[in-house]
């Protein structure tokens, strides 16, 4: 199985910070924001497919290994650092390119020749879960439903619901509900629930079918929610309803300021 983050974005609400530095490589803590990302997707799949900008070369560089900044750290006793660089360099992760942006649901169906006819996780960039935990308990909810599609979920409070896209549907065990439809940003006070898409997708092949087929929706982009409503008239669809504490947002700058206070404390904690 494949673990799908689109990166390719311009990542506006950072400029002009993200200019020269892609909105991904921003530091969190002690590494980019994308390698916590890459990481989670390892701990749940066999390889990492970042789908990447032409221009966005950095995230490349980072994965790469580079021998001769290891040895001349290891050269100067500095070997915490070395093993950090050398680890983010061996991580498996592979590269497809989304040359327009034509939506996230074009930037998942880039890498269709990857995932082939399994179902895949979409981990969108701009959470981070640093416990990796999230995709394996998503994994054990479609494995319990003949491989149904898996969202995860998070509560928010009712004033901000508009902001998001939101499910409809019914509570079938503890913390999983069986989906009925998406609502994307529905006005205030007509939101079915109170439960927000979170940026964590395990995906049917099917879901991949329908996006080849798609066409463009709001603002002249191919929406991922589209084809989850397409797959919602021929399959299940599931939700894993997560706890606000097992996934940090980065963005926007203060979200990503405040991701950074609360894992710098959680780091001082662990030293």
């Amino acid at each position: 199985m494949k673990a799908l983050i689109p990166a390719a974005g311009m990542g506006t609400r950072f400029l002009p910070a993200t200019k020269a530095l892609p909105k991904e490589m921003l530091p969190v803590v002690d590494r980019p924001a994308i390698q916590y990302v890459v990481e989670e997707g390892l701990a749940a799949a066999d390889e990492v497919v970042i789908i990447n900008s032409r221009e966005k070369k950095a995230i490349e560089r980072h994965f790469s290994a580079d021998p001769q900044l290891v040895s001349t750290l290891q050269a100067k006793g500095k070997d915490a650092l070395a093993d950090a660089v050398a680890h983010a360099g061996a991580l498996k992760v592979s590269y497809v390119y989304q040359d327009k942006p034509l939506g996230l649901g074009h930037a998942v169906y880039c890498a269709h020749e990857k995932t082939g006819d399994e179902a895949f996780f979409v981990l969108l960039g701009d959470v981070l879960v640093p416990d990796n935990k999230m995709l394996p308990r998503m994994k054990e909810v479609s494995d319990q439903h003949d491989g149904a599609s898996v969202i995860a979920v998070v509560p928010v409070p009712e004033e901000e619901a508009s902001r998001f896209g939101i499910i409809a549907g019914a509570e079938v065990s503890e913390a999983v509900w069986k989906v009925d439809s998406l609502v994307e940003k529905p006005p205030l006070g007509t939101a079915p629930s109170n439960l927000a898409v979170f940026g964590r997708y395990l995906l049917s092949p099917r879901v991949m079918e329908l996006l080849a087929d798609a066409v463009p929706g709001a603002g002249g982009e191919i929406q991922l929610t589209d084809a989850l409503d397409a797959v919602l008239r021929e399959e299940e669809l599931y939700a894993l309803v997560i706890d606000p504490q097992e996934g940090f947002d980065t963005g926007t700058i203060e979200s990503w300021l405040e991701t950074n206070r609360i894992l710098f404390e959680r780091t001082k904690h662990l030293t």
